[in-house]
């Protein structure tokens, strides 16, 4: 990410203080908001975007002499609802209720296997849009209080607390409770706030107390309260890392501590061992970003069985365009342009391939894109069964594209499907 650090001398007395709020099972929380008669069911959230009539049908079946069609969401009997067991494809989850959660089902876990877990969870489709609308909506209750406010996601920010009113008061505790209250009453939802010296500790700190809790770290507290934590609970310590760090009989976060400094460089290198050292120890010099520019937009696909470019030709044309059509309206509502056109795919092996290109200038027309993610296509492998297809465009510019290129690719609607990457070769 490109970023504009904020760092501000301190005033005298003053203590650093960095709140890591994370929104408590966000995506769920805003569907139990849509779907009330659903709390304290295991609930999990992914496979699919969500329709309008998507349970009309069910409804119908239910009772054909009634009219469902303004009956309102909350009033749904909860009998129409899809369970985790009747789920047959590959979708993973987005997030789960914390009902869901004591089965052991988590995000990331895929649906299928989930099912196994916790086969009479309710199973509801993602609802990108209305998260959106929520995350908006949040963060502007926390800019209002707290204006340092780094956005790391949908449901996630960091806010610098040091010299903002009230962010002193019993280490930070004191604001963190307004900010809570504040984004309740705007959103009707939860979140879980950590406050510490640095973001490394705010972050972790923001899940010892969740849902709807705070927690408040000093620097004395590292030995009591964050070494006992394995080592996987240090943002930027993921399950490859965790691995080789048990090899080496390290476990836990002060066992990472105590190990010698040197050993750690000569296991991880030089920057990461060094790194890991001091994140052991709860160091972290990392600012909070007031703004960020994106790197690159994506989209991209799995689909629930193996397709194949002979027989699912119009199938995987129509995904490849829809992609490329959704890449451009995220630039369009995000207001960049990009110059560089990539496309992904995932075989049925597991193997991944990518394949881009630079174009002279930078666009956010999904035609153009969609003609030069085609002619990428020609550069893979497309014998193979595909089980995930994206496409990607990266060398972003902020600002819209020239009115001569649009004038340019509207003129050049009319090219053959083989110049689109549309030959009998491709999809």
């Amino acid at each position: 990410m490109q970023s504009i650090a904020q760092s501000a001398p301190l005033k005298p007395g003053a203590i650093r203080r960095i709140a890591h709020l994370d929104m408590d099972a966000f995506y769920a929380s805003v569907e139990l908001l849509r779907y009330p008669q659903l709390k304290d069911l295991p609930v999990v959230i992914g496979g699919g975007r969500r329709k309008e009539d998507m349970y009309l049908e069910r409804l119908r079946a239910l009772d054909p002499s009634r009219d469902w069609q303004n009956t309102p969401l909350a009033q749904l009997p909860v009998d129409i609802f899809p369970r985790l067991s009747t789920y047959v494809g590959r979708g993973v989850i987005t997030t789960a209720t914390y009902a869901a959660r004591r089965f052991g089902v988590g995000s990331a876990m895929g649906l299928m296997k989930a099912a196994q877990l916790c086969p009479d969870a309710i199973l509801l489709p993602v609802d990108f849009e209305e998260y959106r609308k929520y995350s908006k909506l949040f963060k502007s209750v926390i800019t209002e209080i707290a204006p340092v406010m780094e956005d790391r996601g949908v449901d996630e920010v960091y806010i610098d607390f040091t010299e903002t009113a009230g962010g002193q008061r019993e280490g930070g505790r004191v604001l963190a409770r307004l900010i809570q209250k504040c984004i309740y009453d705007a959103t009707k939802l939860t979140c879980s706030i950590g406050v510490a010296p640095n973001k490394l500790l705010a972050k972790m700190a923001s899940e010892i107390n969740k849902p709807n809790g705070i927690c408040v770290l000093y620097e004395k507290d590292v030995e009591t309260l964050i070494w006992p934590l394995p080592c996987r609970k240090i943002n930027g310590i993921g399950p490859k890392t965790q691995e080789r760090l048990s090899a080496l009989g390290i476990t836990h976060i002060g066992e990472l501590a105590k190990y010698d400094l040197n050993e750690l460089i000569n296991h991880f290198g030089q920057n990461y061992g060094y790194w890991l050292h001091r994140a052991a120890h709860g160091l972290d010099d990392s600012e909070v970003v007031t703004h960020s520019e994106p790197v690159s937009l994506s989209r991209e696909t799995t689909f629930d069985r193996n397709l194949n470019v002979r027989s699912d030709k119009e199938r995987l044309g129509l995904v490849f365009t829809k992609l490329c059509e959704q890449v451009a309206s995220d630039l369009k509502r995000k207001g960049y342009t990009g110059k560089t056109i990539g496309i992904k795919l995932k075989y049925a092996n597991f193997k991944t391939v990518t394949r881009d290109q630079t174009i002279d200038a930078p666009t956010d027309d999904p035609v153009l894109i969609r003609k030069f993610a085609g002619q990428l296509l020609k550069r893979v492998d497309l014998t193979k069964p595909i089980r995930l297809l994206g496409v990607r465009i990266a060398n972003l510019t902020s600002g819209q594209v020239l009115s001569a290129l649009r004038a340019g690719v509207r003129e050049s609607s009319a090219e053959s499907d083989a110049q689109f990457g549309l030959n009998e070769e491709l999809f």
